[in-house]
């Protein structure tokens, strides 16, 4: 057991003493520093120009020779078609009312007398927030908002816990196009 223990000692110091090695000699350290040398220049390993692409000049314009350019019409022109479809695009998403998005639920119960205080303080201090109160028996539930990004929901949200502290976030259809109704 003794000599297993020291071959064991021994094989790791042995070990440690060739990874000390391996990491190579250190700098020596300089006590003046050397001002008569110059800069010096550091050089590549390997040169690898070699293996540069090579790409030949491109040719003068045949405008600056004095022979005018010929002018080439495009080829790839929107064409009646084409503006038919994004004309019909365009009018499929103004009809456009819901997408998905995020609803902050605000209150979720049984009592409404407590659903309508949350839904009250909310709309008084931000009148510009649509709210959405449900009864699902036994359940009320009150959401707040419509947003189409996390970002903004989690903004909203922010300024609605104060009011509501255990409201978080839903994902939900939204209503897009307020200003139509």
């Amino acid at each position: 057991m003794k000599h297993l223990l020291r071959n064991v000692l021994l094989l790791s110091a042995l070990f440690s003493l060739g990874a000390c090695a391996a990491s190579g000699p250190a700098a020596p350290a300089a006590t003046t520093p050397d001002t008569t040398r110059k800069a010096a220049v550091t050089v590549p390993a390997e040169d690898l120009s070699r293996y540069r692409p090579v790409f030949t000049a491109p040719k003068a314009p045949a405008a600056a020779s004095g022979v005018p350019a010929r002018v080439v019409p495009p080829t790839n022109h929107v064409n009646a078609q084409v503006e038919q479809r994004l004309r019909d695009q365009a009018f499929t998403n103004q009809n456009v009312k819901y997408a998905q998005g995020y609803r902050i639920l605000a209150y979720v119960g049984l009592e409404k007398e407590q659903a309508m205080a949350i839904r009250r303080s909310v709309i008084s201090r931000y009148p510009e927030e649509t709210d959405y109160l449900t009864f699902k028996q036994p359940i009320f539930r009150l959401w707040v908002g419509d947003y189409l990004t996390r970002l903004d929901a989690e903004q909203a949200l922010l300024r609605i816990r104060a009011l509501a502290p255990k409201a978080e976030l839903e994902s939900a259809q939204v209503v897009i196009n307020k200003a139509a109704y």
